[in-house]
């Protein structure tokens, strides 16, 4: 068993590779999430207003995007913290 008080540096690296592994997958994710409204937007911003952006100049703009779309299918009540009790 080991010591609480000493940390072993071979845990220390593995603990290290799983956190990196992990940040990694998850901009991975958020890329290939964030890819259809991003895309669209590009389609948009370079069809009607021609300024042709590239993928990570409209990548945030995507992001929001693609959020607000998640966002309103939310089948919930506006106010989830207060509600009536009747």
């Amino acid at each position: 068993m080991s010591d609480l008080g000493h940390v072993y540096p071979l845990e220390m690296i593995k603990n290290l590779f799983s956190f990196l592994l992990s940040v990694l997958v998850m901009i991975v994710v958020a890329l290939i999430v964030t890819f259809p409204a991003t895309w669209l937007l590009m389609l948009f911003l370079g069809n009607v207003m021609d300024t042709g952006p590239s993928y990570w100049g409209a990548l945030p703009g995507g992001i929001l995007l693609g959020a607000l779309i998640g966002a309103s299918g939310h089948n919930d009540q506006w106010n989830v913290f207060v509600r009536s009790t009747t």
